[in-house]
């Protein structure tokens, strides 16, 4: 059985606004392309990127622990390497956050949006190479299940905009929540081959409505009431490089091989 992308999305600036794609380019061992390339530290976090490391996403401005961040509208031109965001009262920025000018530029336009809300000071920070600034250290490629967004919506009695979930790839086609006894399958995603590495266990950022800003709605309560778990989504990560596009086929993966077959099937 499969299911379709039905959603591809960037986060060119960690905890900031999705980008959507209609294609993308996966590869082992590289990042999701311009997603989470760049970070807000909040307050000194020693990451050096020199030696890049995990750093915890509390060292940063993301909407687990600042709501407001949402109030920020960005946009990043992978071609030319600038930043455009827009905020509340038509506070405008651009810059090329390659440029070191440009950096402290976005941290004092950012700093002023945030207010008392950034505890600071405010630095943005670069990742170099393949490394990301992904809630998890492995990873790669984050997947929603579209019908299991649904079906806590249902139970909660609201539509949820599943862009709280700020995943890079969204599917449709599965049964709600058949992801979760996937660990260690394999996917084919498009023309690229995936291992599914772990379940995302969800924090206080889903709370936040992304179109207002808002703390509105306690999803990590939701799921453990409705499900006794705190999860939504997956990572996966590469085994074999190849192109994601818009209504391709993910293939779910079975539990046993079918006879003459490719185990890709």
């Amino acid at each position: 059985m499969s299911g379709q992308v039905a959603g591809i999305f960037r986060h060119p600036v960690k905890g900031f606004t999705p980008e959507p794609l209609d294609v993308v380019h996966l590869a082992p061992d590289e990042g999701f392309p311009h997603d989470r390339v760049w970070a807000v530290e909040n307050g000194p976090s020693d990451f050096d990127p020199a030696a890049p490391a995990f750093v915890p996403k509390r060292q940063f401005t993301v909407l687990a622990y600042i709501a407001k961040v949402a109030a920020a509208r960005t946009r990043y031109d992978a071609s030319t390497g600038v930043l455009h965001a827009t905020g509340p009262g038509g506070r405008e920025f651009a810059g090329r956050l390659a440029d070191s000018e440009a950096r402290t530029a976005f941290a004092a336009w950012l700093t002023e949006l945030l207010g008392e809300e950034a505890t600071g000071p405010l630095r943005v920070v670069e990742a170099p190479g393949e490394h990301r600034f992904t809630d998890h250290p492995l990873g790669q490629v984050s997947i929603v299940n579209l019908a299991s967004v649904r079906e806590l919506g249902q139970r909660m009695g609201v539509e949820l905009d599943p862009l709280r979930f700020r995943a890079n790839l969204y599917v449709e086609g599965w049964p709600a929540w058949a992801e979760h006894d996937w660990t260690g399958k394999r996917l084919m995603l498009g023309w690229a081959q995936a291992q599914v590495f772990k379940s995302i266990v969800r924090c206080a950022a889903t709370h936040v409505d992304p179109t207002t800003s808002v703390r509105d709605l306690e999803i990590t309560k939701a799921l453990f009431d409705a499900y006794g778990h705190t999860l939504c989504g997956f990572y996966v990560r590469i085994t074999s490089a190849g192109a994601v596009g818009l209504g391709d086929a993910v293939t779910m993966p079975q539990t046993e091989p079918r006879a003459e077959t490719s185990e890709w099937a």
